[in-house]
Formats: C-alpha cells, structure tokens, sequence
C-alpha cells in the first residue's frame, strides 16, 4: 500500500524520502493511521517538504502478527529504504521489530503500543544499540495507571464510589496495571473487591458480570486494547447493574461504536490521546479533526468521524519527524542517526493530543513521550469520554478538558 504525494523526490536515499507506516489493517486503529500519516504527509509535502523535499507514505498490514510484522519490516527497510518506520500497535508486535530496526539503524516511531518495557527494556538498558526508538504516544501504562487512580478520585468525589472491580487484558500493555493500580487506589483510600485479569482469546462475560455483582462494586475499572466489551456493556444495560464501567476500552474509541450495539455502550468511559477530538486538547485538536471527518465521512470503512487515538499520535509523529528533519538539515536518518537522535530530544511541538517532547537517554523512560502535568501534579494528558448518545461522547476528566459533567446510568439515577 503505497501513497506517493505530489513533488520532486529526493535526499533520504536514491529514491527520496520514503516514510515506512506499519499497522493492522483490519483494525479501524490502523486504518485511521494510514489515513492520519498520508493527511499529514500531504499537508506538509504541500507547505513545503520536510528540508524542502517531499516524502512518499508506503504502508504495510502487520496483521497483529509478530512474524508478519518482522517480515514486512524487513521489507521495507532492506527493499524500500525507509528513512522512518512510524506506528505499530499492540506491544507485543512491536516488540518483535525493535531488534531489526536497531541493526539498520532506523528510526522508529511507536505510536499504538504502551508498554513501558518498549524503552525501559531496551533504550533503558542497551541506549547505544535501541537509540533509534522513539514513543510517541499514548503516556506510557505506568504514567496511564496514574492518570486513571486519579481520575477514580475523581468518581469517588463526585459519585462516592469506594468499591472497585478491576479487570484487564491478560497482555504485556497491562502488566503494569496490575502491579501498580492496587497500590495506588489505595493511596487514594479507594478499595479493590474483585480483580481478575481476561484471556483475549475470548471472554465468557456472564459469570463474570455476576461475580462483580457480587463483590458490591460500585464501578468496573477495565483496561482493555484485545477485549471486544461490547457483550459486556450489553449485559450491562440489559441487567441494568448497579455499578459503573470505566477506564480504557479501545474498542469503544471507534467512533461508530455505539450505534453499532444499539446504545450499549452509552455511559462506559474510555481514556484516550485526542479525547476522540470532542474537545480542544491544543488549538490544533479540532480543525484536525473536522478535517479528517469531511475526507473521510463517506468512506465504507470506520472510523469516519475521528481516526481513534494511534491515528492522532500518528499524525502528530510525522509532524515531530519534520521538526527534527528540518533542524537536522538532512533526510538521511540512517546515516546521521546521532545527529537525528540529538534534534529528536530537543523537540517541542504543539501537536493535535498535545504538547510532545521526550525524555533523555538518563531518564527512566528513554526517549518516551513526556507526560503534561498540572501545578499540582495531576496528568492532564490521558483524557477520558463518555458515550452519552448513540453517536455522541463527552470529555469528563481531566477539569482542562472537560465538556460535560460525568453521567451515571440512568438506571442509577
């Protein structure tokens, strides 16, 4: 799949510059990427080029598949001549790519995967061989299991809700959850009364919607990236149970989603990079937006109003690579990687998520996207929404951000 945009090629390599996207195309994740990386390409190619040459977006289908994502990556480094690999998105897969990548000397852009281990377990231990890895976004789990506690603070001031279920994928992106969010919901004198971490190979929700029913909860805490919740959030609504569904569900991000199980989702919250563009997270956050929504709303596939948060984190990456590029006076990444690696850690740009710049190589989370925090510490950019109609979400959290006061069910009204 590849996407070449109008100009004169040229500077990365004997065939120009030439932006690797790798990503599940089956997934609307990756299919508002693709659509993101080529809108960003094209405005920029259009306004002038990265260090005045145009680029050409090749995208290839990882599948959610380590093997493929190796085969394809290989591919495109050996045959194409990237001069950036930009996406990916469960950690598992990308995982699988850092090695290749680190041995060509190839910029890598994470914008999917969340695993802190993405740059503690390499960057972190091996900086010199893993230095080509940058994570765009989301915030990674650890600061994300932060962002949530508070925001359960946040419920529990509001709703007086204690009383926690806390369920997840049993996936690498979650492990840091379930080592830290124990600890810091108690912290925050919040109580967990069931937890269970979820085969994503396929969930039986009946007994486990009874057990949190009787654990007296007063909300779910999920976190789900491979777990389809749809059946849960219908039984949910069809037992009409006392308690609430929160935290991270990226299926629910699609922005058809909720039309798709008629209704069922309304009420659930989700935290995610953009916030699903329903509010201002940067003066850049909406015009993007209703741009990406006039190209895309008549298009066969979702998701047509928003591309879903790899897709803002995408758009931004491209847009942080031609800061770089264009302090960095060249295109040729692989053979200037220190140099490109220096202009990368002096990046500050306003993207359309929020603000960017990374942590440096002495850091706990080398060359990870920095968190935004208010005066007082909280992390402001990890926000979440609430469906509160059929085709219509709200931001909640954090008080920067928020178009509407958190709902509870109706049936708990």
């Amino acid at each position: 799949m590849a996407t070449a945009f109008a100009g004169c090629l040229g500077g990365g390599g004997s065939d120009g510059l030439t932006i690797g996207h790798l990503a599940p195309m089956s997934n609307p994740l990756g299919i508002g990427s693709k659509r993101t990386v080529d809108m960003a390409v094209e405005e920029l190619n259009e306004g002038g080029g990265f260090n005045g040459e145009q680029a050409t977006v090749i995208t290839k289908d990882t599948r959610t598949d380590s093997s493929e994502a190796q085969s394809v990556t290989e591919e495109l480094i050996q045959q194409e001549d990237v001069d950036l690999l930009i996406g990916t998105f469960n950690s598992e897969t990308t995982q699988s790519i850092l090695d290749l990548t680190a041995e060509f000397d190839v910029p890598l852009m994470i914008t999917g995967s969340a695993a802190p281990s993405l740059v503690t377990d390499y960057a972190g231990s091996d900086y010199d061989t893993y230095k080509n890895v940058f994570r765009i976004g989301p915030i990674n789990s650890d600061f994300q299991a932060e962002s949530i506690a508070d925001y359960c603070a946040y419920l529990n001031d509001k709703h007086d809700w204690e009383r926690v279920a806390f369920l997840r994928d049993q996936a690498e992106w979650t492990e840091p959850f379930g080592e830290r969010i124990p600890g810091l919901l108690s912290e925050r004198d919040l109580e967990i009364v069931y937890q269970d971490a979820l085969s994503i190979e396929g969930t039986d929700f009946g007994p486990v919607m009874s057990d949190v029913n009787e654990s007296d909860a007063d909300f779910v805490l999920r976190f789900f990236a491979h777990i389809d919740g749809g059946d849960m959030l219908t039984r949910w609504h069809e037992g009409q149970y006392e308690f609430g569904i929160e935290g991270v569900h990226v299926s629910g991000m699609v922005p058809s989603y909720n039309e798709l199980y008629e209704g069922a989702a309304t009420y659930e919250t989700t935290a995610q990079s953009g916030a699903a563009g329903v509010t201002a997270i940067t003066e850049r956050t909406q015009p993007f937006v209703e741009a990406y929504s006039s190209r895309y709303q008549d298009a066969d596939e979702a998701p047509i109003r928003a591309p879903m948060y790899m897709g803002f984190n995408t758009y931004d990456g491209i847009h942080v690579f031609k800061a770089a590029i264009d302090s960095l006076e060249t295109t040729d990444t692989r053979n200037n990687l220190d140099d490109f690696v220096a202009e990368m850690l002096e990046v500050d740009v306003t993207g359309v998520a929020g603000q960017l710049s990374f942590y440096g190589p002495d850091s706990d989370y080398p060359h990870d996207v920095r968190e935004e925090r208010r005066a007082d510490g909280t992390i402001t950019n990890y926000p979440v929404t609430q469906w509160v109609g059929p085709d219509e979400s709200e931001c909640v959290y954090p008080d920067e951000h928020r178009t509407a006061e958190h709902q509870l069910p109706s049936w708990m009204q």
